[in-house]
Formats: structure tokens, sequence, C-alpha cells
């Protein structure tokens, strides 16, 4: 079970695990599947299907199980389940601060916010987690001391496209392959999943947040991270999206760049997620005080 606050209401509701993601992660049996459910073969392969016309079919079986409020999308007859899956919002539905001190989110997701140490590190679970591991990248790690890392968890039922969250340029791309553990909480006390999972990143220049790191996680089921081809953007641009599955998109800055909002961080320090959407503000840029 995972805790999640409501942020227009504040009311915490307990988000539980799908059952073949309990069965794959608490059974014996569940486990041995898990060494081949979590490989890129078996994620592609699914993926595969849900291109095809045949997958439709679980389409309204799934936006009614899931709750999802289809009148925030223009209507349109999908030609498969990975077009549904990856559909475009109503950008309406999602208005988002133009100010240049906000800090907003990239997209609908359950968020939490760890202030990364002087060793590079955090915590998850228990787990440690340094953020050389998960970049592969010691020096480019080093300018992160002290800063925040910030997890953006999408499940299934969220809008599964993600913005850049300022104007800005790419400044390069990287990929990291790996596996595809779910990034729900289940996986989280056996795995250190934003170190083993399939991921791509983009180091960005943003006009009102500096150097910024922007990554994105493939998951259980997810076969495919789409980015798109862009070199110069400007806030709220969409970036990329995912298709089937829970995923999530990490963002990292550098010390003294922003004050998390103080709800949002004071529920990560209880370990309960902020349920945001996109163009939400979160965090205001920090003014140093001279």
């Amino acid at each position: 079970m995972s805790k999640v606050v409501v942020r227009e209401t504040g009311k915490i509701y307990q988000e539980s695990y799908p059952k073949g993601a309990t069965f794959l992660y608490d059974s014996t049996f569940g486990k041995i599947i898990l060494r081949f459910a979590t490989k890129r073969f078996f994620s592609l392969l699914v993926g595969k299907y849900m291109d095809t016309k045949f997958s439709t079919r679980h389409i309204s079986k799934f936006i009614k199980s899931n709750s999802i409020n289809m009148k925030e999308y223009p209507q349109k007859k999908y030609k498969s389940f990975n077009e549904f899956f990856s559909r475009k919002i109503d950008l309406a539905k999602r208005p988002f601060s133009k100010s240049n001190s906000d800090f907003i989110a990239p997209c609908d997701s359950r968020l939490l916010v760890y202030k990364i140490n002087e060793n590079k590190s955090f915590k998850i679970k228990g787990r440690k987690y340094t953020i050389s591991e998960i970049l592969r990248d010691e020096k480019l790690a080093n300018e992160y001391n002290n800063g925040y890392l910030m997890i953006f968890r999408l499940a299934v039922d969220d809008y599964h496209r993600y913005h850049f969250i300022d104007d800005g340029t790419v400044l390069e791309n990287r990929k990291i392959n790996g596996k595809f553990h779910t990034v729900g909480p289940i996986a989280f006390k056996n795995y250190k999943v934003f170190q083993e999972n399939q991921r791509e990143y983009s180091i960005l220049n943003l006009r009102s947040f500096g150097k910024t790191i922007y990554m994105e996680v493939g998951a259980l089921m997810v076969g495919k991270i789409v980015n798109h081809n862009i070199k110069k953007f400007i806030r709220g641009e969409e970036k990329g999206y995912f298709l089937f599955g829970g995923s999530t998109v990490i963002i990292m800055v550098k010390e003294n760049i922003i004050k998390i909002d103080d709800d949002i961080l004071n529920n990560s320090l209880n370990d309960i997620e902020t349920k945001v959407k996109f163009g939400e503000k979160i965090a205001m840029r920090e003014v140093i005080k001279k």
C-alpha cells in the first residue's frame, strides 16, 4: 500500500498495488516469473501486442476499472491500446504558470522529494541510492550535492505525456539500458529500481533554474520511452510520452535553486506521496540573500 495526499483536499488515501504486482513481488512462484517479466524482450513483446488493433478491446474496461475522466481528452476512436494509453490531453485542463519564479510539475503523477546529501545519496524505503549510480556519471553527480531530487510516479490511470518545466535548451541526451521493474513502492524493498531500470535522461539548461537533469524511467510493461528530438524548447512544451505501463520522471536541481512547497516537503518527509498535475506549481525559485 502507498499513502497519497490529494493536494486539493488534503485527504490521504491508500493506493493498493495491482494484484499482478503483488503476485510477482510477494509470492515465491511470482518471483520466478519476475526474472523474465523484467527483461527487455518481455516488455517489447507486450508492447507489440498493445500496438495492434486487437488490443483496443481492453480500452473500455481499462477506463472503467481505473475511473478515468475521459472528458479531459479529445473524443477520438483509438486504433490500438498504446494509442489510447499515450493519448493527448486537452491542455486547457492543465493550465500552468508563466511566471519565471514558479517551478511546475512536468506531468500528472504522485510526487516524492528528496534532499541529496553531501555524499550524493538519499534513501527510499530504507534503501540507499547514489546519484552517481543513477546517472552513471560521477563528475555530473558532484554538481547536485545538497540539491533536490524529485520523483514523479505515474500510475496507469494518469495522463502519460510529460512536458518541459521552463524555457531552455537540451545540452545532451543519454540512455542507460536496464531492467523493467515496477516503479511502485512494492518493488523498493528488494530492488534499487531507479539504479536498475531502463532510463533516459537529458541535461537541460533552463532559463530560470540553470543546469537541470530530466530523466524518464521505464517500468514493468513499459517497452518504450518516446522522447521528441528537441534542442530548444519553451515552458509547457511536450518532451515525450510513455507507452503502456506505469512509469516515472525524475528531476534533479542544484543546491539553492528552488524552495519546495512546504506541504510537498512535509509529506515526503513522512513517506507520503503528493498527487500533482502537469503545470501545477510545486516550488519557487530560491532568492539568495546577500
